[in-house]
């Protein structure tokens, strides 16, 4: 795909569930050639996870597998066995990109570290993906997008700003983690790529979603580090630092922070006096003088619908948004006018809407082009016509259980 911002990069993924597949997610829809591996029979876990189609459980109706896996060619491969650790060496050899979310150990079982891959392939980018990084007294530990997202402090921060602050830690709702995560390898996997294509030379990437999820709560990290401060949920009220519930029910964010945003905000409130009231007249002030000032806000924000006064506060250059649900996006006219949905064939699902992505480009065009592959589905096009075996021969490995 050579009309495609990544049209001539070849990746190799070697993943499962969340994390590498969203990496390479993001690669295949920019249009590189991203080839699957999974489990003969099994296939990746993401295969047995929900929402199903029709609420009927099948490995290939999988919501969560069809969004992570569109544009991507799938093997089958059962890398345990020397025939298949042979046959994934000689993807790797062809590869620009090795992507891959296993264990260190595993790793070294299969003959696979990255002394041993160079070997193989100079040129190549790998990418390992490990819940705490490749080294230090926790390489080996395991770990989901659930304990991850704790362990890199983000769910202690949360529910920040809650009308309940002494409540257990929450995580950030679905796999929002996960996906960090799977955008920073992304984004550190294209940098290694750039400098292999400048000097001829790979080298790996080494992806801690720990850390990853750390460098999202920087400033709390960075302020205990420096002092010894740990900053913990508010227990007062902030001056619009929650939503404020409407009268349909829906809530909405303001951010007037700025001074005069502020002044315009109280104007259109019809308090006046508040945009003239020295107490108020900074952002430090109207934070002191929260627990005064919000019952109002509040009280103010009720009389509206939730588009009414979105529209309305955005008239007068004030940053405001509603919190949407999933029904509010998919029917918001922006979201339609940028195309956010688009319309895809699966041979087993049909034909769905998809998140689109969420970058345009003037010259060369991301899209969905092919649904997430049936396991295999790609089997003899891999095989046959990229590393020369003949059809006898995958019938071969499919006997052996190799495929």
């Amino acid at each position: 795909m050579p009309d495609k911002a990544l049209g001539h990069l070849r990746v190799l993924e070697l993943c499962r569930l969340v994390c590498g597949p969203y990496c390479t997610k993001l690669l295949a829809d920019l249009g590189a050639e991203v080839i699957k591996v999974e489990p003969p029979g099994s296939g990746d876990e993401a295969r047995r996870r929900g929402p199903y189609l029709k609420d009927a459980p099948d490995a290939e109706l999988s919501g969560l597998f069809l969004y992570l896996n569109t544009n991507k060619l799938g093997i089958t491969l059962d890398v345990g066995t020397s025939t298949g650790r042979k046959v994934l060496r000689e993807l790797i050899a062809q590869a620009d990109v090795f992507v891959e979310d296993n264990p260190p150990a595993f790793m070294e079982e299969l003959g696979l570290t990255y002394n041993e891959v160079r070997a193989i392939n100079p040129r190549l980018v790998m990418t390992s993906i490990t819940p705490f990084g490749r080294t230090g007294p926790y390489r080996d530990y395991r770990a989901h997008e659930l304990n991850v997202y704790h362990a890199g402090g983000e769910g202690y921060m949360m529910p920040i700003e809650s009308p309940y602050p002494d409540r257990e830690p929450v995580k950030g709702g679905g796999l929002v983690g996960d996906c960090m995560c799977g955008l920073s390898a992304a984004l550190a996997t294209l940098a290694a790529v750039y400098r292999a294509r400048a000097t001829g030379q790979g080298q790996q990437v080494d992806v801690s979603r720990q850390d990853v999820l750390m460098t999202m709560v920087g400033l709390e990290v960075a302020m205990y580090a420096y002092s010894g401060m740990v900053r913990t949920r508010h227990h007062r009220k902030t001056l619009m630092a929650v939503p404020l519930e409407c009268r349909d029910g829906g809530y909405i964010m303001v951010s007037a922070f700025a001074d005069r945003d502020w002044q315009n905000m109280a104007r259109f409130m019809g308090r006046a006096a508040w945009a003239e009231d020295e107490r108020f007249s900074n952002i430090v002030g109207r934070w002191v003088h929260a627990e005064e000032l919000m019952p109002a806000v509040e009280e103010w924000a009720a009389g509206y619908e939730k588009e009414d006064l979105f529209h309305r506060l955005q008239a007068l250059s004030i940053a405001a948004a509603p919190v949407n649900t999933p029904e509010d996006v998919v029917k918001s006219p922006q979201m339609q006018a940028r195309g956010f949905l688009t319309e895809m064939d699966h041979a087993r699902a049909g034909r769905l809407k998809y998140p689109a992505p969420s970058y345009r480009f003037s010259q060369t065009p991301c899209s969905t082009d092919r649904g997430a592959p049936l396991l295999g589905q790609h089997n003899e096009l891999v095989y046959c016509e990229k590393l020369g075996y003949s059809r006898d021969d995958l019938v071969g490995m499919a006997e052996a259980g190799v495929i």
